[in-house]
């Protein structure tokens, strides 16, 4: 019996750590999707490939995180967070080590595709938080587990920026390397494995045709605007991609343990969260897009400021930091009023930022502003939207359906760049002897995004009310307020 005391006191002192780590390896994750945007104007010349195999850099990760993320999530569900959260950290730490040692493009892609797999630590993550933590700490947790993944994308553009500046280009793929070699340690020494399980057997043939659908889907919006919207290439896949989601959607509705509940999901609390997510993820990526590029124009283009790539990265950085100060701000807000006035507000906030850049763009200090505007309404969106998931999801769903919902986020991001591709190609003008995109091409990208956080809160305004269900008023903390979400013990007899 003493030996137990000792134990028992021990894992409490592990608990209180259990949220750095994972909002630690979450940050690693998000890095690593713009850690490679600084390094993609040099590839051609660094390794001998073709502009074109060097956006793969980045188009890959895209598409392994996409179709990874539900997966794993779902395989999570079933059979254990912390054991594919692992996994999901070792194959991050081999595709670093990947592009680490290699000049060659095809590794590169490679390694790249391993680290963009590795997306789904953030919705397991967030899954472990609601089964392993007491109801009081679950939202502002969450909050901040969620926001990680914008808080990573800012952080990273201007890490990689220094050193692309100082160091050799591998050097910041051996320290992703080293990150996540640490990620793996700590989740060993602190985080337990949750003791939730989501019954059935494995969704093999839904998983490959979600598989097919989104690389299909991804591809065709990703280099639609390369290929031409109107090529044959793009409109077979598209077309490829509708026919196997239709027949996916088909098998899974008949299946008894499918890769997606899509009668879950079509719920409207759930179906309206992922519209809302989608927008969000538009409107945000736009920020992250642009700011750097509009900064670094010449100033021979009447509006640009010539600055270098390391400043341009710099302006994120507010914005990266505010992410961080305002997580348990939303949660604040979604205890106290309901996540959905939560996302709602955040969406208020990132169209205002998007009014304050389309009127303040040749100061480079509203500039930075304005993209702060918007990575704070980030913020409190990213916080609130697994809390309106696991509000209206089984227990033993929670990692899949927030894999979903990350998953629309970056279907958000990839339909934006799509956007953001097509409008800078096309309205371009003559400035100090090069083609450059006009005044006018960067403000209607801001009004887009602007509409897109606007059409957000319209999803956001038809999701149902916050108020609680008989098991959330259960389970509700006795402080006045406070959102209750199961934990390990209630999800167990839950599952039951």
């Amino acid at each position: 019996m003493p030996s137990a005391i000792p134990a028992a006191g021990q894992a409490c002192a592990h608990s209180r750590f259990v949220v750095p780590v994972l909002a630690f390896c979450g940050m690693v994750v998000a890095v690593m999707q713009t850690l490679v945007v600084p390094l993609l104007p040099h590839v051609p010349e660094l390794t001998g490939a073709s502009p074109g195999a060097a956006g793969w850099l980045v188009t890959v990760t895209l598409l392994t995180g996409a179709v990874f993320t539900p997966v794993l999530g779902r395989v999570g569900d079933m059979y254990g967070k912390r054991r594919v959260l692992l996994a999901s950290l070792g194959v991050l730490t081999l595709g670093s080590v990947l592009c680490a040692v290699s000049s060659d493009i095809g590794v590169l892609i490679t390694g790249r595709a391993l680290q963009g797999a590795a997306l789904a630590v953030i919705p397991l993550g967030i899954s472990i938080i609601r089964d392993e933590l007491p109801a009081e700490r679950i939202l502002p947790s969450i909050a901040l587990m969620s926001s990680t993944l914008g808080i990573g994308a800012a952080i990273g553009l201007p890490v990689a920026a220094v050193v692309m500046e100082n160091f050799d280009w591998h050097t910041m793929f051996w320290a992703s390397a080293a990150l996540g070699l640490l990620d793996l340690l700590l989740v060993l020494w602190i985080v337990p494995e949750s003791p939730v399980r989501s019954p059935g057997r494995f969704d093999l043939p839904g998983t490959l045709g979600l598989t097919g659908f989104l690389v299909g889907l991804l591809l065709a919006i990703t280099q639609g605007s390369d290929w031409g919207w109107t090529s044959g290439r793009t409109l077979c896949l598209l077309g490829a991609s509708v026919a196997v989601g239709l027949l996916w959607g088909r098998f899974e509705l008949r299946t008894r343990s499918p890769m997606v509940d899509l009668r879950v999901s079509a719920r409207p609390a759930v179906l309206l969260t992922n519209v809302a997510a989608l927008l969000i993820g538009f409107a945000f990526y736009a920020n992250s897009l642009v700011t750097g590029q509009m900064v670094q124009e010449p100033t021979s283009t009447g509006y640009g400021l010539g600055a270098s790539i390391v400043v341009s990265g710099l302006c994120l950085l507010p914005g990266g930091l505010a992410m961080v100060a305002l997580s348990p701000v939303s949660a604040r807000i979604s205890a106290a009023y309901g996540p959905r006035t939560a996302l709602a507000l955040a969406a208020v906030v990132m169209a205002a930022g998007y009014v304050v850049r389309f009127f303040t763009s040749h100061s480079l200090w509203m500039i930075v502003a304005g993209a702060t505007v918007v990575s704070s309404g980030t913020a409190i969106a990213y916080s609130a939207l697994p809390a309106l998931v696991m509000r209206a999801v089984p227990v033993g769903e929670t990692a899949a359906a927030n894999g979903l919902n990350t998953l629309m986020r970056s279907v958000g991001q990839a339909c934006c760049s799509a956007v953001v591709a097509a409008v800078l190609a096309h309205m371009t003008f003559l400035a100090g002897g090069r083609s450059a995109p006009t005044l006018h091409a960067y403000l209607l990208i801001f009004l887009i995004a602007a509409g897109a956080a606007l059409a957000a809160l319209v999803a956001t305004l038809f999701l149902p009310s916050d108020r609680p269900g008989p098991g959330a008023r259960r389970g509700r903390s006795a402080k006045r307020g406070t959102v209750a979400v199961p934990t390990s013990a209630t999800a167990a007899r839950e599952s039951a």
